[in-house]
């Protein structure tokens, strides 16, 4: 029977009074005997969802999965490329052979990255407007010191 057509109890497709009072009938009859078949299912499939998402969040912020929770909110993103810098930064200042000239730019590179942080946690209560602004002008500001970092890295 086509859409729209009516039938002798009401309209196809759509959902009534009388069609709600039955479909409630039905769940009351059926749902005390299905619920604790399906419900064990429905939690295990939940949280296999939450885990893959969680999974994905972090690959995408590029951190362990352990470590999500420290890079929430809209400058989570900022917070660990910030993060990630800091550790290179200071992984380049401490490797063997070292130059003086890594070393300075480690150091300035990781008091820009310090001022960048708190900003970013400033931003989180701005309004939108700001807050984009904010966020543009830490990327601006990361941008540079993450492109010399890998050069003198030798990426």
């Amino acid at each position: 029977m086509a859409l729209g057509r009516k039938r002798s109890k009401g309209v196809v497709g759509r959902l009534t009074p009388a069609n709600a009072k039955n479909l409630l009938g039905v769940v009351k009859v059926i749902g005390p005997a299905v619920v604790p078949v399906v419900a064990p299912y429905a939690l295990k499939a939940a949280s296999t969802a939450r885990d893959g998402l969680d999974r994905y969040r972090a690959r995408r912020l590029g951190v362990d999965i352990e470590r999500l929770a420290e890079y929430t909110g809209r400058g989570g993103a900022l917070h660990a490329r910030i993060v990630g810098a800091d550790q290179s930064l200071a992984e380049l200042a401490e490797r063997p052979g070292a130059s003086a000239a890594d070393q300075e730019f480690a150091a300035k590179g990781r008091d820009t990255l310090t001022k960048l942080a708190a900003a970013v946690r400033a931003a989180e209560r701005m309004p939108t407007g700001r807050r984009k602004a904010a966020h543009k002008s830490v990327a601006g500001e990361l941008d540079p010191i993450e492109r010399e970092l890998l050069q003198r890295l030798g990426l």
